[in-house]
């Protein structure tokens, strides 16, 4: 039997520029089957929770645009669960909505936030250390956050530090480090005690709305004053004519880095942000040369260390290619090095307006 005090708000509001041109405005990476599994991003990650989390308990953050997608891919979800963001904010103010829909409904309620489009292997890992945090975010007012074992020193996230001395399985947060220089991430992998920030929080709602009142007067005050019309029909027009009002923040600097109260648990589960294309060839499985295949059928010779990307059973042939993103999509063709895949997202509106007419 689920625990009905747990709660999940599911973020997936996200573009995913830099995966065009798959990922697009109009359709985002959490709803395509990036890994060739034959779920998509969003659906895999709904199945995960639900191991846990009643799945009426589960809320779908995202973007207005989106709300017919989610529903086409999750038909288990009603109407109701789907939260819409009339304007993008960041994700502070999304967060404070959910959690105080989540508090009229049960303010015993304890919450994840986790977005919706992270690979994660060893789901039982994953559910094991949810249940641990879920645990003490019951019984302590506590911020938590699950931190990812560093494999090497990424430039590409944010980092947690906490003090080295600490030998409890649960660590009390000392920083929240922006995204480092090589030299530094170089440090921060080297000292042991900085883990990856993947943007998995848990809390109580009391926790987390009490933190809002006390970092965020003004964005908890407005939030706060629609109370009574949330999880009622009154609730959207109040959203549609206040949201627009709220503070373009993130949940770190509005909250976490303010916060006393915060812990990080090791995560003991493999985790990728999936957030290029490098990634994404990481994960999947490759040829003796290094070459990852998402549905097309390929002949290649003298090519290594690409990722291939095509709409189904296309035929590609490559020679003396290496280190390329090779994706095709519609009237779209993407060839390009991957030591420049940060890049692409700047072809999404150089590009779409052509890739349209």
């Amino acid at each position: 039997m689920k625990n009905s005090n747990y709660y999940a708000v599911l973020m997936a509001g996200g573009v995913g520029s830099r995966f065009w041109p798959v990922s697009t405005t109009e359709f985002p990476k959490q709803f395509h089957d990036m890994l060739g599994t034959g779920e998509t991003l969003i659906q895999k990650t709904f199945a995960r929770l639900s191991k846990i989390i009643p799945e009426e308990n589960i809320l779908i953050l995202t973007n207005a645009a989106y709300n017919d997608l989610v529903l086409q891919q999750l038909p288990q979800v009603k109407p109701e669960q789907i939260v819409l963001e009339p304007a993008m904010r960041n994700t502070a103010p999304c967060i404070l909505y959910a959690s105080l829909k989540i508090k009229k409904q049960n303010p015993d309620g304890v919450m994840v936030v986790a977005p919706s489009d992270h690979w994660i292997e060893n789901e039982d890992e994953f559910i094991g250390n949810l249940q641990t945090a879920f645990n003490y975010a019951e019984r302590d007012d506590v911020l938590m956050t699950l931190g990812i074992q560093p494999t090497f020193p990424n430039t590409g996230y944010g980092y947690i530090e906490y003090d080295k001395k600490d030998e409890a399985p649960i660590k009390k947060v000392s920083h929240f480090r922006e995204k480092p220089d090589y030299t530094t991430a170089r440090t921060f992998f080297d000292s042991g005690n900085f883990l990856w920030n993947a943007g998995i929080f848990i809390w109580s709602v009391k926790s987390i709305t009490e933190a809002f009142k006390k970092f965020q007067p003004v964005m908890y005050a407005l939030f706060d004053s629609g109370f009574s019309v949330y999880n009622t029909e009154g609730e959207k027009t109040f959203i549609t004519d206040n949201y627009i009002k709220s503070t373009n923040i993130s949940i770190d600097y509005a909250v976490m880095e303010n916060a006393e109260n915060v812990y990080v648990l090791p995560a003991t589960f493999s985790w990728n942000d999936l957030g290029t294309w490098g990634s994404l060839h990481e994960k999947l499985t490759k040829d003796p040369n290094d070459n990852t295949v998402v549905n097309a059928t390929v002949f290649i010779e003298n090519a290594k260390n690409n990722i291939i990307r095509t709409d189904k059973d296309k035929i590609v042939v490559l020679d003396g290619l290496e280190d390329f993103i090779v994706v095709d999509k519609e009237n779209i063709l993407l060839i390009y090095p991957k030591n420049k895949e940060q890049e692409i997202k700047k072809f999404t509106e150089l590009v779409a307006p052509k890739s349209k007419s």
